[in-house]
């Protein structure tokens, strides 16, 4: 019965912020827009018209509302899932097509928050390591809308990365205050940030900005302290260009991607990360009985 309260709990909690992250994705879109716009840069002139109802002047004033008609959404009308799937993914006063992004968004996030608890590697048996798995699951918020953003737009937004890196900062202090050995803890997180961050730096310095972008280095940092483990670095690592090999060759084979096309990596640099936390140290002692 307790387990089934906590599932649930995670479930409603991770809708909950899952909703937060989409919503908090196009505001954030909107304010780069009017920032580009005030500082006389190229910008989407009809994204920012459709946009430009996010930027209220004060927050007390900030209401969702639908993008199409202005229609400014009521409580009933914010339900996570519930009401998208309630009204067919359409808006309740013009009738016009809301789109997955959010619905699929709630869902990531409340699939974030269940699978974290499901797999989590360590033992929640100390505030330390409770404290630890709360910045994971906050972390993991910011970095649902990192992944949104990155794949709509391909940019990683640095006032969400800083936040992640800060949160991933305290984890990583929490880390080393509960560690046996604070140096080795210490060395453990150091070249944990060289492999998810210094390679990338090495990399955008080499293609001058060409192959990935500065954001994917600040990404980096903060995936790294969220691990503070050098050994899940490398799989996190290996598992974002992994899986960015199964989706970007056959789209090439099918001839649906040219050579020179720009791809996203932050998402895949995270889906890394998270499976390197979770199921990282299985695949790490799995390995290590294998070459033995």
């Amino acid at each position: 019965m307790e387990v089934t309260i906590i599932y649930v709990a995670l479930i409603l909690t991770g809708l909950i912020m899952g909703s937060f992250a989409g919503a908090t994705v196009w505001r954030l879109r909107a304010r780069e827009l009017a920032d580009d716009r005030a500082n006389h840069e190229d910008y989407d002139k009809s994204q920012y018209k459709k946009l430009s109802k996010l930027l209220s002047a004060k927050l007390s004033k900030d209401r969702s509302q639908c993008l199409h008609c202005s229609y400014q959404l009521r409580w009933y009308d914010l339900i996570p899932l519930v009401s998208w799937l309630s009204l067919g993914g359409k808006c309740r006063h013009c009738h016009k097509p809301i789109g997955y992004f959010e619905p699929l968004i709630e869902l990531g996030v409340a699939l974030f928050f269940v699978t974290s608890y499901m797999f989590w590697p360590y033992a929640l048996d100390s505030g330390f390591m409770i404290a630890r798995f709360i910045i994971w699951l906050i972390s993991g918020v910011g970095l649902a809308i990192l992944a949104a953003y990155d794949t709509k737009w391909f940019m990683l937004p640095d006032k969400v990365n800083f936040t992640v890196i800060v949160m991933a900062l305290m984890s990583a202090v929490l880390m080393v205050i509960s560690s046996n050995n604070y140096i080795e803890a210490l060395i453990n997180i150091a070249i944990s940030i060289v492999i998810l961050s210094g390679l990338y730096y090495i990399i955008y310095v080499i293609s001058r900005g060409q192959w990935i972008g500065f954001g994917d280095i600040k990404l980096g940092l903060g995936l790294a302290l969220l691990i503070s483990d050098w050994q899940l670095a490398f799989v996190a690592l290996f598992a974002a260009n992994l899986i960015g090999c199964l989706i970007v060759v056959p789209m090439m084979l099918i001839g649906k991607l040219k050579r020179d096309a720009h791809i996203p990596f932050g998402p895949l640099l995270i889906i890394g990360a998270i499976i390197a936390q979770l199921a990282g140290p299985a695949l790490v002692t799995w390995y290590m009985g294998m070459m033995l």
